[in-house]
């Protein structure tokens, strides 16, 4: 059972606190009748009965009576719409992340019991799952390139990709590899449509690409201008290209090798690690706080129908 914290709460209608008047005069009534009300004490003796009297029994009575005045009070509290401070909140930053997928041809070769293609989106289905409160685009890639999948918090589309999108499927158009073209249409998509936060482009490819060398500079410029790191992950055992790596370093990524698939998810946890999902702490927000009031309703419910069975005056 969930601890109830025990704080003084505050009230939305505080008006109707006042309200508070009435049970405090039917308390006051009850405990001040053994002066007021003399009559209060009269019972009728049957059977040569002798009545009860005493402290104690006057006491246990009032106790008895003062039931149904504080339900009242309990009930005014209620009215008034009670409130606490809850748990500060702790607010995840999106991580704006544009995967780039390389579709040509080499990355149908055999790369453990698939392809270099199935287990780099198997190791991105697995990365989807891990980063879950980011938003995930998905660009394909290869002479040229398409956004499959626009920037969304909902990667179901992204994991229903990877049948349509095989590159043993694809027109001459994808042949090839231009990874610079790539990452300037990912620039573009992150300026398009990117949310408040972080924005991050998630190379996967197999090969080198020579629209990169001599132009990595500008490459670098447009990328950091627009606030974006790039990570690449090189399959199939090849080195990254120098252009590559520089890309990655200038713009606060890394490149990696993967020489095999059981390589990719450790890549994918170490991207994971250098760009962690930044935490803001956040105003706690009032919410309601019945849960005392409820308590004490419950337990001054049970006393007055415990007392019924006997423990009240009888003036009669």
């Amino acid at each position: 059972m969930k601890d109830i914290p025990l704080v003084w709460p505050a009230f939305t209608h505080t008006l109707v606190l006042f309200g508070l008047l009435l049970p405090g005069l039917l308390l006051a009534g009850v405990w001040a009748g053994r002066w007021l009300l003399p009559s209060r004490r009269v019972v009728l003796p049957l059977d040569r009965a002798r009545a009860g009297g005493g402290w104690w029994w006057w006491v246990t009575l009032s106790l008895a009576e003062s039931i149904a005045p504080l339900l009242l009070a309990v009930a005014v509290c209620v009215l008034a719409g009670p409130k606490r401070n809850g748990p500060p909140q702790d607010k995840r930053s999106v991580t704006n992340i544009q995967f780039a997928v390389d579709v040509s041809p080499s990355m149908t070769e055999a790369f453990g019991d698939g392809t270099r293609y199935d287990a780099s989106m198997k190791a991105i289905e697995r990365f989807l799952d891990h980063r879950k409160g980011d938003a995930f685009g998905l660009t394909f890639f290869g002479g040229n390139f398409v956004h499959w999948t626009p920037l969304t918090t909902d990667p179901s589309a992204i994991k229903c990709a990877p049948p349509l999108m095989r590159p043993d499927h694809l027109p001459r158009a994808f042949w090839g590899t231009l990874i610079g073209k790539a990452l300037t249409g990912c620039k573009e998509e992150l300026a398009r449509r990117a949310l408040e936060g972080d924005r991050m482009i998630v190379l996967v490819s197999d090969g080198e690409s020579f629209d990169l060398p001599g132009n990595e500079a500008d490459y670098i410029q447009k990328l950091t201008a627009g606030g974006i790191t790039v990570f690449a992950i090189i399959v199939g055992g090849e080195e990254p290209q120098d252009e590559i790596y520089t890309i990655c370093r200038q713009t606060g990524g890394e490149a990696f090798r993967a020489d095999d698939p059981a390589a990719l998810p450790a890549v994918f946890r170490k991207i994971d690690a250098l760009k962690q999902a930044k935490i803001t702490p956040t105003i706690a927000e009032t919410v309601d706080y019945y849960e005392p009031f409820a308590l004490a309703g419950a337990v001054l419910l049970l006393a007055g129908t415990l007392a019924l069975y006997g423990l009240r005056y009888t003036p009669w």
